[in-house]
């Protein structure tokens, strides 16, 4: 499950929690909670993971396109002193050498921009991702630290109904 469909649960369970009477404070199920944001911290790890592996990925498609181009130079310098014989010949093959030499620094240029653009546009979604979870569980948080208080004001008998309490005067 991914991050996203976490926020979701987390989202929806606090959506859909019972109101405490007379406050705008819910009561969430803390275990719900925490095997939420146990998910959670599970799944991130791996969007990490994908990250880094998108990063090395783009590493290695630079790489290549540089191989490549230094293929093709060599090829070109290779081509150009074969046919260094005659002087036209030479002024051709410097010519297509030339134009070699520039078609690969255009592909190793479009390769490198290609690659860049696509780990940006995964490292933003993912920063986004990392965003809207960290204000989910901010949510949270804050939601069951009101809960903390509510309990904390609560009298000691825990065994009271809810009914009972509502019939006692709130003091100011």
């Amino acid at each position: 499950m991914d991050v996203l469909e976490l926020i979701d649960k987390l989202d929806d369970l606090i959506h859909n929690a019972k109101a405490v009477p007379l406050t705008d404070q819910v009561r969430i199920d803390r275990e719900a909670i925490y095997e939420l944001l146990d998910e959670m911290r599970s799944t991130i790890p791996e969007e990490v993971k994908q990250a880094r592996w998108i990063v090395k990925e783009r590493q290695e498609m630079l790489a290549e396109a540089k191989r490549e181009s230094e293929r093709i130079l060599e090829e070109a310098r290779d081509q150009a002193a074969r046919e260094a014989s005659e002087k036209e010949v030479v002024k051709r093959a410097e010519r297509e050498a030339s134009d070699l030499l520039e078609e690969a620094r255009q592909r190793e240029r479009e390769v490198r921009l290609g690659a860049e653009d696509y780990a940006d546009e995964v490292l933003g979604t993912l920063e986004v991702n990392l965003g809207k979870f960290l204000a989910a569980v901010q949510r949270g948080r804050e939601r069951l630290q009101g809960r903390d208080e509510l309990e904390a004001m609560a009298p000691p008998d825990a065994d009271e109904s809810e009914d009972q309490i509502l019939r006692e005067p709130v003091e100011n």
